[in-house]
């Protein structure tokens, strides 16, 4: 039995408290050594009668580690006397710096001990919780390479610090009302607001109807009470737009659907937006007007500490950037453009080194990989090449493979943004420097006119790497599996092959090696991108009819503006082909008066959803055609029968469900009639448009009674957020 050795632990090993909780192991085991940080991994040296049952005690890892390998090595010399911590130093970056996570129970409990060291500090963590990614500038992770540099510990911190028996012994983000970051209230100008306590009346201030912008772990918030939602949403202009609440756990089972899946996402350490059924559907309409609203749990100490002096139990949080824009994280930025939004700003002086917006999940599938949940890092065998994607156009973020891993960045945006280019860039450069990244390939979409493939020609020439361009849909599927498959990806918009826009495919084969063997029909879109704003464009491109014509006609549509639309569609003047999924379902909404102007990312279809909800789906005939060896859904025949159900006066509601429901059985029936003529097993699904739980059900129903395998990857988002991630996997399969 060994006594001693050398123990090399590689994984998420940074971070998370390793290094005090190996120094408590070998304490408990009699171990006698050195432990050391080196770069992404941690050196044990270890001497002792019971070293074998220290090591698989220190093999298990911290509640937040996550641990790849643990190699021991022989090592000889004389055992020193006692165990102690070691300065850092450089060595692998294999590993990674974990999410931001929520504030853990322990620390809760502090903050709220009366005469406690902590009582009332909205910035009270340990080793088990608190932030990460958000305040790190480099690796190894130690105090000096964080935005916590700037305080120095107050002895009594410090004495905490370097006791091996206290939960606080080596957390970096240690900090008390002595010595740490300190919280501040403005006014919208700028001007202080000189009170003694700033969460307290920042609660009276929200309580009383101000809207307040509150700096928080990776970006500004803004926040108000429910009463204030109309004032909020005219500000902000988003009248139409869902908001997200922040609550207590009470308060959530009262006004939502809560399943044990929900339930377990909503109070895990990610505390991400989860995406509710609302108990009563016409409940909290100033909030959201859908059938669902999305809650989060309070996650930092300062949402603790505001709830607990605040009047009402839910309060209103939503992202302080527009729409597409990266979050917000100075409080000059937030001054600037948070002018004529708020009325007042509670902020701190803890710089935020890495933005972060809140994650989103719904039904367990991700929708937005963020806080919490990201920057995420994925065991992945992609081969020896270390590999960049740099995402697609709309809900961006970047990967990075590197031996063996791929990291993928928290949410970016819109990058058709020059401001939110720059993240992309700034994000590529940072998560690049912590993994010691040095490009063979850049991955990108096929879309030649994308900043984002713009960019990734640029990092290309610049290091000599090879450039890998891979189309949208093809990158969903790479995303949700490797193995052989009939892959659906049902989305808005993705360049395809043959210059149209796709949206709504089926493809089979292996990557990077996935055919094109089915879609829905390619119908215009009259104007390009004004048919996704304007939907009923779309409803007449697919239905150019005199019904339709006259439909519009009774909406106000003048004379002159229908004949310019009946123009371009006859004579295809600027005008796009489409299969997407999306502008089928923003033409139903169209049709059904349901949305005439989308204001807010997939509007029309989320309020086509609602609609939905209470509907009643039947079985429609549905058509198929071939075109070019594909085999084609007719969306125009669906959409055909759904105007002659709807003039008949069949309720809004059964029609939008049984659009719905045929669109979906369709693209299951093309997917499942292809697995059956290939011999392949397994069908995959990906796309935003998975989201929708009829539709995304139906298929899965489908294809399961077929007696085929699912597979959907709820490790990243079924939307964009997944499309670095295919492409990275595209890139290193392809050789």
């Amino acid at each position: 039995m060994r006594t001693r050795g050398t123990i090399i632990i590689r994984g998420i090993v940074q971070g998370v408290g390793f290094r005090p909780f190996v120094y408590a192991k070998a304490r408990e085991f009699g171990i006698t050594g050195t432990v050391k940080n080196l770069g992404s991994e941690v050196e044990i040296h270890a001497f002792g009668d019971h070293f074998e049952e220290f090591l698989e005690a220190v093999s298990r890892g911290t509640p937040l580690s996550r641990i790849d390998s643990v190699i021991v090595r022989d090592m000889r010399g004389d055992p020193p006397d006692t165990f102690i911590i070691l300065e850092s130093g450089s060595g692998s970056l294999s590993g990674f710096i974990p999410a931001d996570v929520a504030t853990c129970d322990d620390c809760i409990t502090d903050i709220f001990t009366p005469g406690g060291r902590y009582e009332g500090y909205w910035a009270t963590s340990c080793v088990n919780c608190g932030p990460r990614y958000s305040i790190i500038n480099a690796i190894p992770y130690d105090r000096e390479r964080t935005s916590m540099e700037a305080f120095p510990m107050c002895d009594a911190c410090g004495s905490e610090y370097t006791d091996p028996s206290c939960r606080r012994h080596h957390a970096q983000t240690i900090a008390c009302a002595a010595c740490g970051p300190r919280l501040s209230l403005l006014r919208a100008d700028g001007t202080p607001v000189a009170v003694e306590d700033p969460v307290r009346e920042t609660a009276a201030l929200l309580d009383a109807g101000s809207i307040v912008a509150i700096r928080g772990i990776g970006g500004f918030h803004i926040a108000c009470v429910e009463e204030a939602a109309g004032v909020l949403k005219h500000r902000l202009g988003r009248s139409e737009q869902p908001l997200a609440v922040m609550t207590t756990p009470d308060e959530v089972e009262r006004i939502a659907v809560v399943s044990d899946e929900d339930r377990r996402i909503l109070h895990s350490r990610a505390r991400p937006i989860v995406v509710l059924e609302k108990r009563d559907p016409l409940s909290h309409q100033a909030i959201s007007g859908l059938h669902t609203i999305g809650c989060m749990l309070p996650y930092s100490g300062l949402h603790h500490l505001l709830f607990a002096d605040l009047a009402h139990r839910l309060l209103i949080m939503t992202s302080a950037n527009l729409p597409g824009y990266p979050m917000i994280t100075d409080i000059s930025g937030a001054l600037d453009r948070l002018s004529g939004m708020v009325d007042y700003v509670l902020t701190h002086d803890r710089r935020i080194v890495n933005r972060c917006d809140d994650s989103v999940v719904r039904d367990g599938y991700i929708i937005r990989l963020s806080r919490g949940l990201a920057p995420k890092r994925s065991a992945v065998d992609l081969g020896d090449r270390s590999i960049l994607g740099v995402g697609p156009e709309l809900n961006a973020n970047i990967s990075i493979y590197r031996g063996g891993f791929c990291i993928t960045s928290p949410h970016v945006g819109n990058v058709r943004n020059p401001r939110t280019l720059a993240y992309l860039q700034e994000t590529v450069e940072r998560l690049g420097g912590l993994v010691g990244a040095r490009y063979d390939r850049v991955v990108h979409d096929l879309h030649p006119q994308f900043l984002s493939t713009r960019y990734a020609r640029e990092v290309a020439e610049a290091v000599g790497a090879e450039l890998l361009a891979v189309q949208h849909h093809r990158a969903h599927i790479a995303a949700a599996t490797r193995e052989e498959c009939v892959g659906i990806a049902i989305d808005g918009v993705g360049y395809g092959d043959d210059g149209t826009v796709w949206g709504g495919e089926v493809f089979a084969g292996q990557v990077p090696h996935l055919d094109r063997v089915a879609h829905l029909e390619v119908v215009p879109m009259p104007g390009g991108d004004l048919a996704t704003r304007y939907p009923e464009r779309m409803l007449y491109g697919i239905l150019p009819t005199a019904g339709v014509r006259d439909m519009l006609a009774s909406r106000g549509w003048s004379d002159i503006e229908l004949g310019v639309l009946s123009r371009q569609v006859e004579r295809g003047l600027n005008v796009t082909g489409t299969s997407s999924t999306g502008r089928v379902l923003d033409a139903a909404a169209a049709l059904l008066g349901i949305c005439r102007e989308r204001t807010y990312d997939g509007e029309p279809a989320m309020k086509l959803e609602s609609a939905a909800y209470s509907g009643r789906a039947l079985a429609w005939d549905l058509e198929f055609l071939r075109d070019g060896g594909c085999e084609v859904l007719s969306t125009r025949s669906i959409l055909a029968e759904a105007y002659r159900r709807s003039a008949a006066g069949e309720r809004t509601g059964d029609v939008a469900a049984s659009v719905q429901y045929n669109l979906a059985r369709g693209v299951a029936a093309m997917a499942i009639r292809a697995a059956d003529e290939l011999g392949i097993p397994r069908v995959a699904l990906s796309g935003g448009v998975a989201y929708n739980r009829a539709i995304r059900e139906t298929i899965i129903g489908e294809v399961r009674a077929a007696g085929l395998e699912v597979v959907m990857n709820r490790e990243y988002p079924l939307g964009d957020g997944c499309i670095s991630f295919g492409q990275v996997v595209y890139g290193g399969s392809e050789e």
